[in-house]
């Protein structure tokens, strides 16, 4: 069977991060953050179009410097659960922290989404990138990578586990009998590990779907042994086309690794898609959008993200590029780093760091329709990602791409023409997992 293309919409309101200009647009409305209906026309825009998914970003920190969008925004299962009741096809992948959060609490409300959708839910492991989050819940200090790494395996783990507390068949309802549940279909989790001790049951039965589905964005080592132990869908940081490729594959190897299928997993590269009618034009609004988000100071402040909100302004802004290593490590560890040697490597200064990061957010699908769809198709045959997820400034720019590259990619076999099923499972091409306990007494049961 051909591989298909899985697309996905990443909604940012007035702006996320390097979008500093956007929520001066008199075309994005100022709440378009908070304003459910936005939500739900992009959602619906999303199905319209055949997409795999909605997915909603997010973080339990702030300050005055974040990005707009980061600074006023939904919780993403309330959220995701308004939009649920106006949609019927397009999955909900909401982000939540595996650091910040029990797994009892999470996992319920995950299956309450799941079954208000229908089977359409995804849940997005992060185990929180601002290290700033902990002192919102009571913490001085944010944990460590390997313990925050440790405690989201175990914490996916506890999740499936208390997910298959009903078997599939536990409801009878059988008035005749008196039987509303079969008790013998209840079971307890009992789980004892390093950072959770969680008796179960879960109040709420499996979905069409059996279980959300399990994305995860991780790029570090621990993130990408986590993906390949525990994803079935991860959102991957793009860049170059060898960089994707050399991601693609390692994912694919340690999927492999683990005993898994690789084709059980599916890597969405982000991608910001600038079209226009001409190849030339769609260059021109690049460059503009380029010089609307210009900001220097914002720019500086988001480089601080990857060092714990770190205030490089203290700094002399022509001198080389501080020592702040050390900052980062219960931080953006990876994506710290990758700065810090760029920065020795090429003796640049911190403000020509911080003015780089404009440069890394250029998106390579950027011409008219043909051309982009190109690109894509490039892309996709060169096993750089499996789907892409998308994120566009405007209502404006998302149906330029809905109604130029979309029909390309499908005249070309690459994109469905119709949704093949009902779950974000079925629709991603991923199996829907049997019931531990049911497993275990056919296999018993020879």
């Amino acid at each position: 069977m051909s591989r298909t293309l899985h697309l996905a919409l990443h909604p940012y309101g007035v702006g996320g991060p390097g979008q500093h200009g956007l929520w001066k647009d008199p075309r994005v409305a100022k709440n378009a953050s908070i304003d459910i209906g936005y939500y739900i026309r992009q959602a619906q825009a999303a199905e319209h179009a055949l997409f795999d998914a909605l997915f909603i970003v997010d973080s339990q920190f702030i300050n005055a410097t974040y990005p707009a969008h980061y600074l006023n925004r939904l919780e993403p299962l309330t959220l995701l659960s308004a939009v649920a009741t106006h949609t019927r096809h397009v999955g909900l992948v909401g982000t939540a922290s595996s650091t910040y959060n029990s797994p009892f609490n999470l996992a319920r409300r995950f299956a309450s989404l799941d079954h208000i959708s229908g089977g359409r839910a995804g849940w997005n492991v992060v185990t929180s990138f601002d290290t700033g989050t902990s002192r919102n819940f009571g913490l001085e200090e944010h944990l460590d990578y390997t313990t925050r790494y440790r405690r989201a395996l175990e914490f996916v783990q506890v999740a499936r586990g208390l997910w298959d507390s009903y078997e599939d068949d536990a409801f009878p309802a059988d008035v005749e009998r008196n039987l509303f549940l079969d008790p013998s279909r209840l079971h307890r989790l009992d789980h004892e590990g390093e950072h959770f001790k969680v008796a179960g049951p879960l109040n709420i039965s499996r979905s069409p779907q059996g279980q959300p589905v399990i994305f995860q964005a991780g790029v570090s080592e621990e993130g990408r042994d986590l993906a390949a132990r525990v994803a079935e869908g991860i959102y991957a940081p793009g860049g170059p086309l060898e960089q994707a490729r050399e991601y693609y594959a390692d994912i694919k190897r340690r999927t492999v690794a683990y005993g898994r299928d690789p084709e059980h997993i599916k890597i969405f590269i982000h991608g910001g898609p600038v079209v226009a009618t001409t190849d030339e034009a769609a260059r021109r609004r690049e460059r503009e959008i380029f010089e609307e988000d210009h900001d220097f100071d914002r720019n500086l402040a988001l480089l601080g993200r990857s060092f714990g909100a770190y205030d490089f302004s203290v700094h002399d802004l022509d001198a080389p590029f501080p020592d702040v290593a050390h900052l980062a490590e219960k931080g953006g560890r990876t994506g710290a780093a990758k700065l810090i040697a760029r920065a020795k490597a090429e003796n640049l200064t911190l403000r020509q760091v911080a003015e780089s990061l404009s440069e890394f957010r250029r998106s390579p699908f950027v011409g008219a329709p043909e051309t982009v769809a190109d690109t894509i198709g490039q892309w996709f045959a060169a096993g750089a990602f499996d789907g892409i997820n998308l994120a566009f400034r405007t209502d404006e720019d998302l149906e330029l791409f809905v109604d130029g590259v979309v029909p390309i990619l499908q005249k070309r076999g690459l994109y469905r023409t119709e949704y093949p099923a009902d779950t974000l499972r079925g629709n991603l091409g991923l199996p829907v997992p049997v019931n531990r306990w049911t497993r275990e007494r056919s296999s018993a049961n020879g």
